[in-house]
């Protein structure tokens, strides 16, 4: 299991970055509002009364405090048209940067995070690291919800598969069941972890994976249904294990591209696609994995 093998991005340096900025977006409209109307109103009663004029010498000050009202009134215009211009025209991720995302998911009081895809690894990884922290800091967070839908291992398939000859996929049920094992090991670790934090009372967590038949072709993650990131596995990976070769698609490899719909307007159309499409997965995907329904049985 590789528990370990990604870090974490909710602490340290990149935690304390994260609170910086967050209190930085929520303070700074306050702050500048504020001094501006300060310069405004200082400017303007230095025009009318004398002595504060006298003070200040000269008559700059009026077209200063004109200034400062214009600036005043355009701020968050300019605040949007500044972020816009910063903004690439399509953003674009690996999978091995999911812990950003995760991070960014929990600062809010829900938690949504849904994922269609192989074995789900990487974002395991990341939601094991993050759900521990809430033990002793869940900071906002309240609710959190994890849906995984993940292929029916127990199907023949394709992908992953044994590479036969000239490159003809083979079904390998032997090498199925090792797949399965890890995501059964990555669910039962998630659900154990989100029910001792129910117990505890600060955070309700329910983590649920169900499966579906088919191979894994495209790799699928969405954060509290506002940003989503979407890519193909390269299906045509392979590795080897102690002499024959298997189809294996590496999901810490794949490229995603991003959709943000609370950063780029334009992305929304699509953010509502790709949710109703998972929602949609998750009621055809009404199946639990057979260790659930072993372990039900």
């Amino acid at each position: 299991m590789s528990r370990g093998g990604s870090s974490g991005t909710g602490g340290g340096r990149g935690g304390i970055g994260r609170a910086l900025r967050a209190f930085q977006q929520r303070v700074e409209p306050t702050v500048v509002r504020v001094l501006l109307l300060v310069v405004f109103v200082t400017g303007l009663t230095a025009q009318f009364v004398t002595p504060l004029g006298n003070a200040l010498e000269g008559k700059a000050y009026l077209v200063g405090a004109l200034l400062s009202f214009v600036a005043f009134i355009l701020y968050d215009a300019l605040k949007e048209l500044t972020a816009a211009a910063r903004l690439p025209a399509r953003l674009e991720a690996n999978s091995r940067n999911l812990g950003n995302f995760v991070a960014d998911a929990f600062e809010s009081r829900r938690v949504e995070i849904s994922f269609f895809g192989y074995t789900g690894e990487t974002l395991y990884n990341e939601l094991y690291h993050r759900l521990e922290r809430l033990q002793d800091a869940p900071g906002p967070t309240r609710q959190v919800t994890i849906r995984m839908i993940v292929p029916d291992f127990s199907q023949p398939m394709n992908v992953p598969s044994k590479v036969g000859a000239d490159g003809a996929a083979e079904d390998a049920p032997e090498f199925r069941r090792r797949i399965e094992l890890k995501c059964q090991e990555y669910d039962q670790i998630l659900t154990r972890l989100a029910a001792g934090l129910t117990r505890r009372g600060h955070v309700d967590v329910n983590c649920e994976y169900r499966v579906i038949a088919g191979p894994p072709l495209h790799k699928l993650c969405i954060f509290n249904r506002k940003r989503v990131l979407h890519g193909l596995y390269d299906v045509s990976s392979k590795m080897s294990i102690e002499g024959p070769e298997y189809y294996d698609p590496k999901g810490y490899d794949t490229d995603l591209t991003v959709l943000a719909a609370e950063r780029r307007p334009e992305d929304e159309p699509a953010v509502g696609q790709w949710v109703k499409h998972f929602d949609d997965l998750w009621t055809l995907a009404a199946q639990a994995p057979r260790w659930r329904r072993a372990a039900a049985a």
